[in-house]
């Protein structure tokens, strides 16, 4: 079994007498890394099991009256409930069951959406739990080559224990990455078979979870929609173009990019705003959580043709993607981007702890200080808010550009 970096802290966390939420998109191993964790003795609930969710629907009393039948003992009963999502009744009886013995039962909730459970308003159990959440394998998980030269990372993120991994997936090049992305499945799989196992993922678990929510009304225009999104992912949000090439209402669109947020398959990336520009942009890109995914969902063959048309916006987005993987296991900081209306940008801007990191992305093999040009001006402007940026690019090794801006390679991210 491959290695993964959030084992030992929920480990951890799992032994802290809460209920634990754990979400995110399908694929991305979290049942399985919960399950290595589990006890031989859980109890397990798989709402993805169609048997099992019809017959909690029609009997919502039945899963407290599982749990209550079971002997009580000194230690806690693990409680493992699977796509947890399709049944929001569960919540209810957890907190309860949780209120009633915060000892007896250890409840663990996995999920793969929450648009459902926002709309419905649904007890996601405030003062009572703790929340994670499982993201595609970051560059830790799955490394560079091993000639790949380190250097000093803008947003640093080693192994939990500070070893080695001890069981890292396959090493993958940056064109492996960019054509196939970085769920764990789709890097264990053969190359040849991953295409076809991202085209299922886009059109057969999208569409499932789509119409088992209940979610949109008009399947035939979220497919418009999510073509659309997905060409126009890493760009500024454009709200406008999209509801008029997908035949939509801009409202609908905005709702739809929230769909995408809520079954974990997107995420947002805000303007940047606290700069003394006064033509700033307003508004957010959007990303996909993963390149293969989103190769599949625009209608593209995941393949190294892709990258060979989109090379430089697509290696903005693997860095965007792994920014923003980091920052969700480490559970602070910010990501944001910055833009103005004459066409100056930093791609991302990296805050933690009341500082930022400004970060530009280039394809080139060969930077020069040109290419940090507006890195060198957000430096100026937020003076010791921001001591140092970077210039992420195809580098060989580590160059310094500037007394305040370091070349890194993409492996050295």
């Amino acid at each position: 079994m491959f290695a993964r970096w959030y084992t030992e802290v929920l480990r951890r966390k799992l032994a802290r007498p809460y209920v634990h939420l754990i979400f995110g998109a399908r694929q991305t191993g979290k049942s399985t890394l919960i399950r290595s964790l589990l006890p031989h003795d859980a109890s397990i609930f798989d709402l993805s099991d169609p048997e099992q969710r019809s017959y909690h629907l029609a009997s919502p009393g039945a899963f407290a009256r599982a749990c209550q039948a079971l002997p009580t003992r000194r230690a806690s009963h693990f409680i493992f409930v699977d796509e947890v999502q399709s049944v929001p009744t569960v919540f209810d009886a957890v907190q309860s069951l949780y209120d009633a013995n915060k000892r007896r039962f250890r409840f663990v909730l996995c999920g793969s959406a929450a648009r459902k459970l926002r709309v419905t308003g649904t007890n996601l159990l405030p003062g009572r739990s703790m929340f994670h959440r499982i993201v595609p394998l970051t560059l830790v998980e799955h490394p560079a080559p091993a000639s790949a030269k380190e250097g000093p990372s803008p947003l640093p993120f080693g192994w939990p224990s500070r070893r080695a991994n001890p069981a890292p997936f396959p090493e993958s090049d940056l064109n492996t990455r960019l054509a196939f992305g970085e769920l764990p499945g789709i890097v264990a799989a053969r190359e040849s078979d991953r295409a076809d196992l991202l085209k299922t993922y886009a059109l057969v678990h999208l569409e499932e979870e789509i119409r088992r929510e209940a979610l949109v009304r008009d399947w035939g225009a979220f497919v418009r929609f999510l073509k659309l999104a997905a060409a126009e992912a890493g760009a500024v949000l454009n709200y406008a173009n999209i509801a008029q090439e997908a035949g939509l209402s801009q409202p609908t669109v905005k709702s739809y990019y929230q769909l995408l947020e809520d079954m974990f398959v997107g995420f947002s990336v805000p303007a940047f705003s606290r700069s003394p520009r006064k033509n700033l942009l307003s508004t957010a890109k959007f990303f996909f959580f993963d390149l293969g995914v989103r190769h599949a969902a625009a209608g593209l063959k995941p393949s190294r043709n892709v990258v060979r048309a989109l090379q430089g916006p697509l290696l903005e987005q693997w860095v965007g993607i792994e920014l923003w993987k980091r920052l969700t296991y480490l559970g602070d900081g910010t990501l944001h981007h910055l833009r103005t209306k004459d066409g100056a940008e930093v791609d991302f801007i990296v805050e933690r702890a009341g500082r930022y990191t400004p970060i530009e992305v280039k394809h080139t093999q060969h930077p020069t200080l040109s290419d940090a040009r507006h890195v060198l001006d957000f430096l100026e402007e937020q003076g010791p808010r921001a001591r140092h940026g970077f210039v992420i690019c195809r580098a060989p090794y580590p160059l310094k550009l500037h007394e305040r801006v370091t070349a890194l390679p993409w492996s050295s991210l």
